[in-house]
């Protein structure tokens, strides 16, 4: 992967936090020296539960394109339901990361071409104190755990400042346990 130009595309459901999840790495992409985020939520109908997809360019020169993204570096999945009801890895660049938020075993899973990343983030974030459903701070930390993209430091500190006001910690120690717990292969 060319850590000078990423694309990766959020795919989720309405109240689970894909569009903050996006939104808190390319604030920690641009105080890491990424110059370059753009960040450009799709919607359907909005309304929770509703699939949500999000594109998010991170590149270390300016970025001119602000299109939906359609071959991803990385894809991120917040909710393993998705995979049977829309075409999430559609344009995946071989050898691409997919990123699975489910409780199914990583065995379970064959993408051929691609490296793929697995962590019960539902459940650890509810290990975590968060609410049932509430994955975007999990989410980030599995992504961290996969690619290996900025640092925990520079999302947790993201992390904290977009959750300062609702359970910081909570949020924080649902990043380090998906970063601890994600099983990546390829």
């Amino acid at each position: 992967m060319n850590k000078d130009y990423i694309e990766i595309r959020w795919h989720g459901r309405g109240g689970q936090g894909a569009i903050t999840a996006a939104k808190i790495v390319a604030g920690a992409a641009f105080v890491s020296g990424y110059p370059g985020v753009v960040m450009a939520p799709t919607f359907g109908t909005e309304r929770r539960g509703a699939p949500v997809t999000t594109s998010l360019k991170i590149a270390r020169s300016k970025i001119y394109d602000l299109s939906p993204i359609e071959t991803p570096d990385i894809v991120v999945i917040l909710d393993y339901l998705l995979l049977n009801e829309a075409q999430v890895t559609t344009g995946l660049k071989p050898g691409g990361i997919i990123v699975l938020n489910t409780p199914m075993a990583f065995e379970f899973y064959n993408f051929k071409d691609y490296k793929l990343a697995t962590a019960d983030v539902t459940a650890i974030s509810v290990e975590a104190g968060l609410p049932h459903g509430m994955v975007n701070s999990g989410i980030i930390g599995a992504l961290e755990k996969a690619a290996n993209l900025l640092s925990m430091e520079s999302l947790i500190k993201g992390i904290k400042e977009e959750f300062r006001t609702r359970e910081p910690q909570k949020n924080v120690l649902a990043a380090q346990l998906a970063f601890e717990r994600t099983v990546t292969g390829g």
